[in-house]
C-alpha cells in the first residue's frame, strides 16, 4: 500500500475503535452502582443484547483468523467447529431457567457461587475460581496479541505489535472499567452486527473474485485437493485425522462450551425465562455465520499455496488482491472488533470470578457491595496488564495452555450433573473428582505417550472425574436432603 493508503486504513480501524469507546462508556448509564449491576447488568438485558453478548464472544481471533487457516490446512476437520457451535447450548434450554430463578431468589452473579452453595463448600468456590482463570488467562491473551497483529497489518509494520495491542486494549479496559457487563453487552452488539456483515461480505466477494463463485471454488477443490474435504480431514501434522479424534474434539468443546464460566454468568443477566430459551432456540444461527468464514480459508488453496502460518491466509489474500483501502480497513476492524468482543466478556468475567468465588469466600467474607465493585474493576486493570505482558513479552507456550483450557473447562460439567440430577453427590465427592479429572487432562497432555491415539484428553479426565466422583460420593455423607432439594430437577 502507498503512505496514503495505509492511512486510510489505519483511519477506519481507529474510528472503529472510537466508536466502541463512546457505546462502551455510554451503555451503564441507567444501571445500578452495586455488584449486581456491574456484574449482571441488574439482571435485566432482553434477547438482543443477550444474544449478541453470547454469539459476539464465538467471533473471538481465533474466527477471523484460525477459522480460515483451520479450512486452509485441514480441510472438512474445520467442520467440528460448526457442530459444536450448533448444540454447546442445549442443557441451558432444561436448565437456565432454573437457574435464574435460583440466581435472583440467592443473589449468584458467577458460576461458582450456585456450586459452592449446592454442595455447601467454600473449597469447591475456590477451586472452581482457579480453574476459570486457568482458562481464561490464555484466552484473552491470544485475543490481545490478535489485536496487536491487526495494527501491525494496517501499518505494515509501521505500529509494532506491542502498541497496536496496547491501544486496542487500553480502550477495552477503559469501558469493561466504567461499565461493566453492560459495556460489554453494547459493544458486543454493535460488534456482532459489524462481524456478521463482514463475515459475509468477504466470505461470499473472495470466492466469486477468485473462482466465480462458491460452486465453482469447490469444484475445482473436488478435482485438486479431494483429501480437504474428505471427513473428518486432516490432523495437525497432514495425516488423516481420525474419526476418534474429530468427534472427541466436538465431544469436548460441546461439553466445555455450555461451561465456560464467562458464558454461564450471562444466564443470570436476562430479564425473564423466556428470554433465556428464546436466545438458546436461535443462539445455533451463529454457527451460520462461521460457514464464510471457512469459505475463506478454502478459497485460498489452490490460488496462495504454502502460505505459512496457515492462520495468516486472510491477510495474505486481502493484501495480494486490489482492494481500495477503506476495504481492508474495514476487515482490519472486523478483526479488532472478533479479538474485542470476546476480551472484554474475559476481562469482565477474570475481576468478577476472582472477587466473588476466592476473594469474597476465603479471605474476606464481610466485604460490602461497593468494595466488590471497586476491586472487581481494579482486578480487571491487573488481569489485563498480565495477559498484555503474555501476549507482547513473555515467551510462555501459549499453546499448550489453550490445549489444556477447554479441557480443564469441560470438567465442571459433571458438577452441573450433580448439581441437578444426583441427590446422593457429596462435597467430598465434586470435589475429589474435579481435581482427578483436572489432574488427568493435565497429565495425558504433557506426557505424550499418554495419548491415546488422538482422542482430546479432556475426555480422559472426564471419565476419571465421573468414576471418582462417584465412588468418593458413594463412601462419603451426602448434603442433607432439605438443602439438595430444592436444587434438583429442572423446574
Amino acid at each position: 500500500m502507498t503512505s496514503g493508503a495505509w492511512l486510510v486504513v489505519l483511519a477506519v480501524t481507529v474510528g472503529y475503535l472510537l466508536a466502541s469507546l463512546v457505546i462502551g462508556l455510554l451503555s451503564s448509564r441507567k444501571t445500578s452502582g452495586g455488584t449486581e449491576g456491574y456484574v449482571a447488568g441488574d439482571r435485566g438485558l432482553g434477547f438482543i443484547s443477550l444474544y449478541f453478548i453470547m454469539g459476539a464472544s464465538i467471533f473471538s481471533a481465533f474466527a477471523f483468523l484460525g477459522g480460515p487457516g483451520w479450512a486452509y490446512s485441514r480441510g472438512a476437520a474445520s467442520f467440528y467447529i460448526l457442530a459444536y457451535a450448533a448444540v454447546g447450548l442445549t442443557p441451558w434450554y432444561f436448565l437456565a431457567p432454573k437457574i435464574s430463578r435460583l440466581g435472583r431468589a440467592r443473589g449468584y452473579v458467577t458460576q461458582a457461587e450456585l456450586f459452592a452453595d449446592r454442595f455447601q463448600s467454600k473449597g469447591l468456590s475456590a477451586v472452581l475460581a482457579i480453574i476459570s482463570i486457568l482458562g481464561f488467562l490464555p484466552y484473552l491473551t491470544l485475543q490481545i496479541k490478535g489485536a496487536g497483529y491487526v495494527f501491525s497489518i494496517v501499518s505494515e509494520g509501521r505500529i509494532p505489535v506491542w502498541a497496536g495491542a496496547l491501544l486496542a486494549y487500553a480502550v477495552v479496559l477503559i469501558y469493561v472499567f466504567k461499565s461493566g457487563v453492560m459495556g460489554v453487552a453494547w459493544t458486543n452488539t454493535m460488534q456482532g452486527v459489524f462481524m456478521l456483515i463482514l463475515a459475509w461480505t468477504l466470505g461470499l466477494y473472495l470466492p466469486a473474485k477468485l473462482y466465480g463463485g462458491v460452486g465453482p471454488m469447490f469444484d475445482q477443490l473436488a478435482n485438486q485437493a479431494p483429501e480437504l474435504l474428505r471427513a473428518p480431514g486432516l490432523a495437525a501434522d497432514g495425516s488423516r485425522w481420525s474419526w476418534g479424534g474429530y468427534s472427541s474434539a466436538v465431544a469436548i468443546s460441546t461439553l466445555g462450551f455450555s461451561m465456560w464460566p464467562h458464558y454461564f454468568m450471562r444466564i443470570y443477566t436476562a430479564k425473564n425465562e423466556r428470554t433465556l430459551k428464546q436466545m438458546v432456540v436461535f443462539y445455533p444461527t451463529f454457527g451460520i455465520f462461521l460457514i464464510p468464514i471457512l469459505f475463506i480459508g478454502f478459497c485460498g488453496v489452490i490460488r496462495f499455496p504454502g502460505v505459512e502460518p496457515a492462520d495468516t491466509i486472510l491477510p495474505t489474500i486481502l493484501t495480494s488482491l486490489d482492494l481500495p483501502p477503506v476495504v481492508i480497513g474495514l476487515f482490519c476492524a472486523g478483526a479488532l472488533a472478533a479479538s474485542m468482543s470476546t476480551g472484554d466478556a474475559l476481562l469482565h468475567a477474570s475481576g468478577s470470578v476472582l472477587v466473588r468465588d476466592l476473594y469474597r469466600v476465603l479471605i474476606r467474607p464481610d466485604i460490602d457491595d461497593a468494595q466488590q465493585t471497586r476491586l472487581i474493576r481494579i482486578l480487571v486493570v491487573v488481569i489485563g496488564a498480565l495477559a498484555y505482558y503474555f501476549a507482547v513479552v513473555s515467551d510462555l507456550s501459549l499453546v499448550l495452555m489453550l490445549l489444556l483450557s477447554y479441557g480443564f473447562v469441560a470438567q465442571i460439567f459433571p458438577v452441573f450433573l450433580a448439581t441437578f440430577f444426583w441427590r446422593r453427590a457429596s462435597r467430598p465427592g465434586v470435589l475429589a473428582g474435579l481435581i482427578a479429572g483436572c489432574a488427568v487432562t493435565a497429565i495425558w497432555n504433557l506426557v505424550p505417550e499418554l495419548q491415546w491415539r488422538d482422542i482430546h484428553p479432556g475426555l480422559w479426565g472426564l471419565a476419571a472425574h465421573m468414576l471418582t466422583l462417584v465412588s468418593v460420593s458413594l463412601a462419603t455423607k451426602p448434603i442433607p436432603a432439605s438443602h439438595a432439594e430444592s436444587f434438583l430437577g429442572t423446574s
